[in-house]
């Protein structure tokens, strides 16, 4: 089913009593009773802290959750001069229709700005919402990224995947691609309401890496803030990231698709202008199964080690069955061939137009391999220091992008091939 709107027929009549605003903060969640009043009371307090002149409102776009979240949410008291919506959004299930809906209303109320946070933050201040905000206000960036003090072991899959690539990509040091907590300027908000996607895996989980992605290709003035520690619902990397885990691959290797030729002629990077809080702090642990994480991808090697050995070069494949036979203490995936195997899944993934889902599922246990090599590396490592591992694995994926460039035009090449030519129809 098509969705014109994200927007209820309630929440849009709300909107229009509103009429207009300032600044626009949505909270997408689901199923979060637990953190959603210390969110938005935050978000209170933090408007009236720094922004108490101006006209806030505090959208809580919901997929319906069957705890008592929307009910939390509506017993908070704001400010006298902040306004609250509670909202079930239209739409397929997933933060990128939840955020649907607050680009849209951001654009109905003709903000200045509109910022989002996660609705399982523990550790967010009534600071964030100025770190956030000031730039696009004061500093007429258009986008604003997160950049956050996290335990090495939390966020593996921007560590050891979508930092990587994006930076390779796109040029841009943006740390947290798909961190979450972002903000962007009402014409970023209208633009990205606009765009055809809300039925694609970007209304699922892939909408971070989107807006990111998209507002490096379009020419937005991009910064990113830092908001300190990130302490929320913490995931066990072997246990709870599936299904998050494909959608955002699917999401960026169609991004790659789509953006092809931006990409192709950016070699290096630059850093981008960073705001906001200063200092450094050891974020509370994140637990990782190192065990788990070996058994789970031996278990995937005994799947799909075939599909494996047609699709990788030989010396990829020699390094994944040499990693097959190590165990947890000295398990070890090189950087260099985890480099080299993540190029030439997007690589495989473009030359395929079928079974990408699969193409995807193979690679889940190489990254759950990846992710045990890099538990490994850091063991005795402070985060701070294991973040140095963090920019050298990504200074490497620079290094080979020409390779993923022939890797690219070489598997696509093989594919037309393999086709054969198109049929034509016949005169008459």
């Amino acid at each position: 089913m098509h969705y014109d709107t994200a927007l209820r027929g309630y929440t849009a009549k709300r909107i229009e009593e509103i009429d207009s605003a300032d600044i626009l903060v949505g909270i997408p969640c689901y199923n979060n009773e637990k953190t959603i009043a210390h969110v938005i009371q935050m978000v209170s307090h933090g408007l009236a802290r720094h922004y108490g002149g101006k006209r806030s409102v505090i959208f809580v776009a919901d997929g319906g959750s069957t705890d008592d979240t929307r009910e939390a949410a509506k017993e908070f008291q704001l400010k006298p001069w902040q306004e609250k919506i509670v909202s079930i959004y239209r739409g397929p299930a997933g933060k990128g229709t939840a955020l649907r809906s607050v680009f849209e209303a951001a654009s109905r109320l003709k903000v200045q700005v509109c910022a989002m946070v996660d609705a399982d933050l523990r550790s967010i201040t009534p600071d964030w919402v100025k770190y956030l905000i000031d730039p696009v206000l004061e500093g007429g960036f258009q986008f604003v990224a997160p950049v956050y003090l996290r335990h090495k072991y939390d966020g593996t899959i921007t560590n050891n995947i979508v930092y990587n690539l994006t930076r390779a990509l796109y040029g841009k040091r943006i740390r947290q691609p798909i961190g979450g907590d972002f903000a962007i300027s009402r014409e970023t908000a209208r633009f990205y309401a606009d765009q055809d996607v809300w039925l694609t895996d970007v209304a699922r989980f892939g909408i971070d890496i989107w807006m990111t992605t998209t507002a490096v290709t379009q020419g937005f003035r991009i910064c990113q803030s830092n908001l300190g520690v990130k302490i929320h619902d913490g995931k066990d990397p072997g246990q709870h990231l599936g299904p998050m885990f494909r959608q955002v691959l699917s999401a960026l290797f169609s991004l790659m698709e789509r953006y092809e030729s931006h990409w192709r002629e950016v070699r290096g990077s630059e850093p981008v202008a960073t705001f906001g809080f200063e200092g450094a702090v050891e974020p509370e642990p994140v637990q990782v199964n190192l065990e788990l994480l070996v058994e789970l991808f031996k278990t995937g090697y005994q799947q799909f080690s075939a599909l494996w050995r047609e699709i990788f070069d030989a010396e990829s494949f020699r390094e994944i069955t040499a990693a097959a036979c190590r165990q947890a203490p000295d398990f070890h995936l090189p950087t260099e061939s985890w480099v080299r195997i993540l190029y030439e899944i997007a690589a495989t993934f473009h030359a395929w137009t079928v079974n990408r889902g699969k193409l995807l599922d193979m690679l889940t246990p190489l990254y759950f391999a990846r992710v045990a090599s890099f538990v490994r590396e850091t063991w005795t490592l402070s985060s701070e220091e294991a973040e140095a591992l963090v920019e050298e694995q990504a200074l490497l994926f620079e290094k080979q992008k020409g390779e993923l460039v022939r890797l690219w035009d070489e598997r696509a090449q093989a594919a037309r091939e393999a086709r054969g030519p198109e049929s034509c129809p016949v005169p008459s």
